[in-house]
Formats: structure tokens, sequence, C-alpha cells
């Protein structure tokens, strides 16, 4: 025991042993001395020198006290016994040694191995990270490995410690790996879209005593087989398959007329496409009051996909449909907003071209030369409506896109509102589904606030027009917080709150591809958006029958322009007097 690692107590104790030390050792050379005196008489010199020369050393005698205190002494002349009894209790002397068997050790850090290359793999096959960031995650997995296990090596007792951060590192990889699965997962319900549903219904007064089907199997039914002849055969024969007997039909030339009929009491059901409800509305004021549906046919159509093989590395068309229901995003209703976003991800410009809901166009396939509203459009499908705009503007439009109401709302809360910049100010009223004080300039929305400022079209000086730039506004804003970073942390959020509420026909593949050159590109984007205009007039519309309609006669002048600025999009030129975002 050294004296640096000593106190001051174990100091004095070790001085009085050195001094009792000092003064054995001079006893016993006092004694030696006095057993055997020096002699001054002649020859003695000579015989003590003899004796020392033959004298040898007899093992049989005791050591030498000298040696017995070494013995008895550490180096520094302590008693091992004083040692013992100065040596303070409760210290211990030397330090615990570690459990060789670390099995809980060991078991921790292979689930996190396990759950490391899980993450890895699903990020992988998800295919919207870049190959340099995948790199960093993947090394970053292994840093935190690594401490893990050194942890574990040079742990002291059971490494507890150690234990723990294995396990909450695994814990949260694992966590990582599940949402992001789940985010995958999402992207695949919203993508590959290439369907559309008819919802036709049978109703009744609301004041008929028939509450279903079965109940109103000898009323007289009114139909119409002008419009989506097949969908009325269809839901006709599903009627009779179900009563097990034919039903007594009377025709008519469109929806109004059969509205008009249960209305007077000619009939005591109609049959007809829900998607009509907008324009019975129109033309009965409180129509869905006055009725009660008792009879639901859903009918499911096949679209012709028409985005195979597109490149969206290229410049693309995308049509953005926003319908007028909430629930099912699939089924066949007007479109009130229809925007043409036109992209070129290599110059990153955005053309967002809006057409007013009321544009007086043909439906290609469907109006057979005769013009209607193009809001009307969605009612005979999706793919009815890229086919207007297509013909209208010239361009091809591979993809769509349909947002209803609900998934509007749903965006917007999770990106925590947006800023929208409107050109006048006004007051929302409650038909467009909130009111709210809108004021001249830059206003912060949540998300019913955004789709009553998106819907509201009587408050505004140049009413349906307006709307429509309302509605680019809104768009515009949602795009610029979700190309910034900071949409990838709600990006898993945003993803499955609306993959029951918007639907698109990119494939997976696609989307994913357009998410990684963002991610691995990045840079700002330019956002333009024009409006077509027009002069309103009342006109016959193929949808409504005879009856005239409040229309918007397209100014070709417009429409040209327009068509000008989507060509500079993809031919790689820079729009002017866009909107950049951060």
């Amino acid at each position: 025991m050294g004296r640096r690692g000593m106190s001051a107590q174990e100091r004095r104790e070790y001085e009085k042993l050195q001094e009792r030390k000092k003064q054995r050792l001079e006893r016993q050379q006092a004694r030696t001395m006095g057993s055997n005196p020096a002699k001054s008489t002649p020859g003695s010199s000579n015989r003590t020198a003899e004796s020392r020369k033959v004298r040898r050393p007899d093992p049989d005698k005791r050591r030498r006290p000298e040696a017995e205190l070494e013995r008895r002494y550490d180096r520094d002349g302590m008693n091992r016994e004083d040692v013992k009894r100065i040596q303070p209790k409760g210290r211990r002397k030397r330090r615990p040694e570690r459990s060789k068997r670390n099995i809980l050790g060991n078991i921790l850090l292979i689930l996190q191995l396990i759950v490391s290359v899980a993450f890895v793999g699903i990020l992988a096959l998800s295919n919207i990270i870049p190959l340099k960031f995948m790199v960093l995650i993947g090394v970053f997995l292994i840093i935190l490995l690594l401490i893990g296990v050194v942890s574990q090596i040079k742990r002291r007792k059971r490494g507890t410690i150690g234990k723990v951060y294995i396990a909450v590192v695994t814990l949260i990889i694992g966590v990582a790996s599940y949402y992001l699965g789940i985010t995958t997962g999402a992207l695949a319900r919203i993508t590959g879209g290439n369907t559309t549903v008819d919802t036709m219904v049978v109703a009744v007064r609301a004041d008929d005593p028939a509450e279903n089907l079965a109940d109103a199997e000898n009323y007289k039914f009114g139909v119409q087989y002008s419009i989506s002849g097949d969908d009325m055969k269809e839901t006709v024969a599903k009627i009779n398959e179900d009563l097990g007997t034919k039903i007594d039909e009377v025709e008519y030339k469109n929806v109004n007329a059969q509205a008009k009929a249960i209305h007077d009491g000619d009939v005591d059901a109609i049959i007809y496409n829900e998607g009509y409800k907008g324009i019975l509305e129109d033309e009965f004021d409180g129509y869905s009051d006055k009725v009660k549906i008792i009879y639901t046919h859903h009918i499911k159509t096949e679209l012709e996909d028409l985005s195979i093989d597109v490149d969206v590395t290229e410049p693309f068309s995308v049509y953005l449909s926003g319908i007028d229901v909430y629930g099912e995003i699939t089924q066949n209703s007007r479109s009130d907003v229809n925007i043409i976003a036109t992209v070129n991800p290599k110059t990153r410009q955005i053309l967002l071209v809006t057409t007013p809901r009321d544009y007086y166009v043909e439906i290609p396939e469907v109006s057979h030369g005769q013009k209607d509203k193009l809001t009307h459009a969605g009612i005979y499908g999706v793919d009815a409506s890229i086919r207007t705009l297509s013909e209208l503007y010239d361009v091809e439009i591979p993809f769509y896109a349909r947002v209803n109401f609900t998934s509007l709302i749903d965006i917007v809360n999770i990106l925590g509102g947006v800023d929208v910049d409107s050109e006048y100010e006004f007051t929302t009223s409650k038909a467009a589904g909130k009111v709210v004080d809108v004021k001249k300039g830059m206003n912060h929305f949540n998300g019913e606030e955004a789709l009553a400022f998106s819907r509201e079209r009587k408050h505004l000086p140049d009413g349906d027009n307006q709307r429509g730039k309302n509605q680019q506004a809104v768009l515009t804003a949602m795009i610029k917080k979700m190309v910034s970073p900071s949409m990838l942390l709600k990006a898993n959020s945003i993803i499955n709150s609306v993959s029951g509420n918007v639907e698109t026909n990119m494939s997976q593949k696609q989307l994913q591809a357009l998410i990684k050159r963002q991610l691995s590109v990045g840079g700002k984007w330019n956002i333009k958006s024009v409006a077509a205009d027009g002069t309103g007039d009342q006109q016959a519309c193929f949808s409504s029958g005879s009856q005239e309609l409040y229309v918007t006669i397209p100014n070709e002048t417009s429409v040209e322009e327009i068509q000008t600025e989507i060509d500079r999009v993809l031919n790689g030129e820079t729009l002017e007097d866009g909107v950049m975002t951060e």
C-alpha cells in the first residue's frame, strides 16, 4: 500500500509503525554487538579474522532478524496485520468483474440488427429515397448498431444503460418501419385508379310509405334511356331480378322530365343516376328534401389507361378534378373544379389552367355535337372531362387526379393551414360550407375555411370566373407547402388521411419517380396560374334537355393564349409572372 493512497490517519499510523521498526532494528543491532564484543589483545584481530574466514552459513540456524522483518513487512515496512487493521471498512479492494454471460444484451443486439435491415429493405421497396440518402441512412444505422455493440463489450456489471439504449433504438426503428410500410400501402391505394362508379338510385316522394324496394313492387317507375341508356338497362334488370317480377315503366326524355313527373304524381318512383342530383337541385328548389332514396345500385366501369409508359421525368399534363361530393371518390359526379396542371420536371415549371365550370362546350363521345356545361361532363366519368378539356386546349392529358371536399379539408389541416392570396375582400355564404371573412391580400385558412373560399361564387364580382382563380390560389398555396423539405415529416399523415379521398391513374411507380426526383434534385418551382374566360348566357344543355341554363360562352382569344402558355411549358421555356416556392 503506497503513501499516496493514505488518509491523514493512515499516514500517522504508518509513521508510528516506521518508528517502531527503527527501534526494533536498533535493539537488534545492540544485542548483536553485545554478544560479540571486539578484543584489543594481541592476536585477537588475527583470530577474529581467521574465525571469520572459516565460518560458513548454518542452514539450521534461524534467519537473520533483517530477513524476518523483510518477510513480515511490505515494501513500505508495514506489517500485514497492521495494514489489515487500518484498512477502512466498506472500501472494496478490487474492481468487481462483469458477468461473462450476456444473453439479454446479445438478443437485443440481434433484434436491432434485424429491425435495421428490415427498415432499409422497406425503404428500398418504397423507391422514393435517392441512393445518396439511402447510403447515409445505412451508415447512420451502422453507427447506432456499433454504439450498442461497444456498450456491451465495455459494460460494467450488467451493462444496463447499454441495454436500455439498444432497446430504445430498436423500438424507434421498428415504429419508423411500421409507418413507412403503411405509407407505401396508402400510395398503392391512391395510385393506379382506372375505374369509375355510377350510383343508380330509386327515389320516391318524401312522404311515400315505401321504405324499400319490396314496398314499391307495384309502383310506376319513371325511366329514361336517352342518356347513359346502358346503365339504366342494367339497373332495371337488377330491380326485376330482386323483385322477381317486371316493373311497370314510364319512359321520359331526360332526368328533368322524370323529376317533374314524380313531383306531379304521374309516377310513384323514378330511377336515375345520382350524379344528376345537382342538376335536379338547380331545376327544382329543395329537390333533395322532397324525395327519399329506397334503393341503390352501383355500376363499376373500367377506364382506358392513358398513363401507360408515360415518362414523368419529361413534361406532362394532369387533369385535377374537384368533385362536389363527400365520401366515395370514385363516384361519378359534377366536377366543380376543373384544372389542368402542365408540369415540366426538368425546368421546374408548373402552369395551372382553370376552366369555368359553366363553360359551354361539347362533351366528346357523349353529347353527340350538342353543347353542355363543362361541369356536367363529370357525370359521365372523369374520362369524359379529360376528353372535353383535351379537345378544348389541343393538349394530351394522360393523367388525372380526383379530389373531393373531404380530402381538401384533411390535406390543408395536416399541412397546418395554407396562406392564400385573395384578390377581393368578401364574406363567404353558408352555401359554401362555412361563413368566412376574407380580406384582400394574404389570408391564413384551415381546411374548412380553404374549402369555403374555394366554393364561394355568389359574393364575388366575377362569379364563377373568380371562383376558379380562388381555387388556383388555394392549390398554389398547397403546392408551395408540399414541395418544401418539411413536407417529408408530414408525408405519412397526408397520404394516409386522404388515401380514401384522392384517386389518380398515375401508377405507384410513376408517383414514386416524381417524389424521388424532387428529393434528389430539389430546387424551387415556378407556378403560374391562368384562367379561361367568356361571357354569360342562357342556353339549352345536353344533360338538361330543352331547359335553358346559365352558361359561359368561351372567349376564343383566351383559349388560344392558354394553348400558347401550355406549349411554352412543354417546350422547356420559363414562365413569367409566376410564384416561386420556398
